[in-house]
């Protein structure tokens, strides 16, 4: 089997010729800039460079070389872009590797630390000295109560969160203009990475109704929003899903013929459970998740719909099949509620686990060789059966993982 028709025999529940791999198909798949760069010497690769395409978790781009090494079936729709070096700038990582960063970035040192802003000054992010990644600095609604807004700033908002407004690969506005010109040098972009590869191709919308407004009031407060302000949530819930259905009808316009899933986002979960309780996702948040899954459906039938949510998420998994998901990814298996054996059992018919092929906390950054691949061995054998599975470690490999870890977690998925 070629890579591309190994991952759609997955997400059919069907029994592939071997356990398909993602290895940076996504920001959640992906490894840090620092591991990256020790990952290529361990595996004797000296070409190329190190790229960070996400500044703010410091993810290196997965060269072609280091995939096939791997044997990676998946591969993110933003590496059809920014392909030329005049797209890229300098850039030093903590440890003292030297980089590339996407030339449109807003970064400066200051002292010790590193921000990251918006076009027209207003830090959004700081690195402080001897942290590897950014941490999130301005809320554009900190002081704003939801009952009292009607929403109509929202899109000007979004410019000012670490999330929302320091743009990824590609984005309409910085590398097209959000005109029909724009979209079809996106989907001629798209058409020729198809064209290029033969690995599934995942296409991140995002599309987030959870964590947005954290974003955006910050997460204590939006919490108690939550609590307090229950009418006024409802509405910004109504109004993202409002300013995201026309982007989303666009954009699955452009990339939809070439693409094999598209990825939302919402960490819905924690170390120990849920985030929220059911009655409150069925309230604020599955009536417009289910609004925007039905029309990606009804314009793409055969393209996946696949969320990244951490944690804990198990008592909301039949809420979210019920809206329309159809797999999820990183499978945080040492959360509660989040056991493999107990969720290839009770859901593994009908909804797909992109991950949880090994122990990120616990084995892949602190144990042996040996024990990883024991680890990857291990789950693996609950999760392959029957299909419904593509292997990825849980979340990103971090910066102080060995790479001789990482290669055996890779080799022991195959054995």
């Amino acid at each position: 089997m070629k890579s591309r028709e190994r991952i759609q025999c997955a997400l059919n529940h069907q029994e592939p010729d071997c356990v398909p791999i993602d290895f940076g198909g996504h920001r959640s798949s992906g490894i840090a800039a620092i591991a990256y760069a020790k990952l290529k010497k361990a595996l004797g690769i000296s070409s190329g460079g190190i790229y960070v395409y996400d500044m703010i978790q410091q993810l290196a781009i997965i060269e072609p070389e280091v995939l096939d090494a791997v044997g990676s079936d998946v591969v993110e729709l933003g590496r059809g872009f920014m392909l030329d070096d005049n797209d890229w700038q300098d850039w030093v990582l903590p440890d003292g590797t030297p980089c590339k960063i996407p030339e449109f970035i807003n970064v400066d040192k200051r002292g010790n630390h590193s921000y990251l802003h918006s076009d027209d000054g207003v830090d959004l992010a700081i690195q402080t000295e001897g942290c590897l990644y950014f941490e999130q600095l301005h809320w554009p609604w900190l002081d704003q109560n939801p009952d009292e807004q009607d929403f109509s700033d929202l899109e000007d908002a979004l410019k000012y969160t670490m999330w929302t407004g320091i743009p990824g690969i590609p984005t309409l506005g910085v590398h097209f203009p959000p005109t029909d010109e724009g979209y079809q040098q996106l989907a001629d972009g798209v058409r020729k990475m198809r064209e290029s590869t033969d690995r599934a191709i995942v296409g991140l919308f995002g599309g987030n109704l959870f964590e947005v407004p954290q974003f955006l009031y910050r997460n204590d407060n939006y919490f108690m929003h939550m609590g307090r302000h229950p009418e006024g949530c409802e509405r910004l819930s109504q109004s993202l899903c409002n300013f995201y259905m026309p982007r989303l009808e666009r954009w699955l316009e452009a990339v939809a013929p070439y693409i094999d899933v598209v990825l939302f986002g919402d960490d819905l979960g924690g170390q120990g459970g849920p985030l929220i309780s059911q009655d409150m996702y069925r309230r604020y948040y599955k009536p417009w998740h289910t609004k925007l899954w039905q029309r990606v459906k009804e314009l793409a039938p055969n393209v996946n719909i696949h969320m990244h949510t951490c944690g804990g998420i198990e008592p909301l998994l039949n809420d979210l099949i019920e809206a329309g998901l159809e797999s999820a990814n990183p499978v945080q298996i040492t959360c509660k509620g989040m056991e493999p054996e107990h969720l290839k059992r009770n859901y593994g018919d009908r909804f797909t686990f992109w991950g949880g092929g090994c122990d990120t906390q616990h084995v892949l950054s602190s144990g042996t060789p040996d024990q990883v691949r024991e680890n990857v061995r291990e789950l693996v054998s609950v999760w392959a059966p029957g299909g419904g599975f593509v292997f990825q470690q849980v979340h990103n490999i971090l910066a102080d993982v060995p790479p001789e870890n990482i290669i055996a977690m890779f080799e022991a998925v195959r054995e």
